[in-house]
């Protein structure tokens, strides 16, 4: 069965909006809306002057987790003096789920792992918005909803967990020699141990396809984009909705599409969408559903 995925390409406050209200969604209990708040020094993450009266209208509060390596999102401290600079705490409050510890979720029949660490925050909340820029990633080949819910909720010592594919939680440098293709895997198991903890009919996903860097959020200098912005994506099914903005990008006519392309594909990023879909999150066959009509 296709999953149905909508699109519109109004990259402002009211399309952000018309693609949310589409899903139909009625959270449960406190709303955690899961962004990258983006590293002191980049300016590709998703502002809040358009995200802002969506997160406000679902009551929403921010969450993140502090990262692996060390940059202003590191400490606590740091990470919280970056997400001020970016304005985030103008549109909603922000918790930063690992700041006072971790929660260990179990991994049921994983590719690698058995458990994942996750901010302990997270056990606060009843519903979530992942809402992701999609852009490239150096490891990762792209940034989307799976990588957001996996790498991003991950506490720090859990992000280094799923990129080392479970062989460790402290080996920082370990994380550059881990084979590739495990990595990957890696994210779709942490994937599902959140989607089973939270509920899968208790998150909702949203990617946003504008400033298309070769470069996640969290490079401090970023690669300006070579591709025009494309839209905005939303879905039930996280598996399909990073399918399809993969595939929009490959269906651009820009040429500028070749760098992204490129970086996608060297890093063989398509396989955490393979491997979640393996793994039962969702399929990779999708319908899209026009807003703009």
């Amino acid at each position: 069965m296709k999953s149905k995925v909508y699109f519109t390409k109004e990259l402002t406050p009211e399309g952000l909006k018309k693609a949310y209200e589409a899903l139909a969604f009625k959270p449960e209990g406190r709303v955690a809306v899961k962004i990258s708040t983006g590293e002191a020094g980049g300016h590709n993450y998703l502002k809040p002057e358009l995200i802002g009266a969506l997160v406000k209208e679902l009551k929403g509060t921010i969450v993140e987790c502090n990262t692996a390596y060390f940059g202003k999102r590191h400490t606590t401290d740091d990470h919280r003096h970056t997400i001020a600079d970016h304005g985030f705490n103008g549109i909603a409050d922000v918790e930063i789920m690992d700041a006072d510890g971790e929660l260990e979720i179990p991994v049921n029949n994983g590719k690698h792992m058995k458990s994942n660490r996750v901010g302990q925050g997270l056990a606060d909340y009843g519903s979530m918005l992942v809402l992701s820029h999609f852009k490239g990633h150096a490891m990762a080949g792209f940034g989307g909803a799976l990588k957001n819910m996996s790498i991003g909720i991950a506490s720090a010592s859990g992000k280094i967990r799923i990129h080392t594919a479970a062989q460790s939680d402290t080996d920082f440098e370990l994380c550059f020699k881990t084979e590739q293709d495990s990595f990957l895997e890696s994210m779709a198991d942490a994937d599902m141990s959140v989607m089973d903890y939270l509920g899968r009919n208790n998150i909702v996903y949203i990617n946003v396809a504008n400033r298309l860097s070769v470069d996640c959020d969290c490079d401090s200098n970023p690669a300006e984009p070579e591709m025009a912005d494309i839209g905005i994506f939303a879905s039930l099914d996280p598996v399909a909705l990073d399918q399809a903005t993969v595939d929009a990008v490959y269906a651009s006519e820009d040429p500028g599409k070749k760098a992204l392309i490129e970086r996608m594909e060297s890093r063989h990023g398509i396989r955490t969408v393979e491997a979640a879909a393996e793994l039962g999150l969702g399929s990779r066959e999708y319908e899209i559903v026009d807003l703009d009509r």
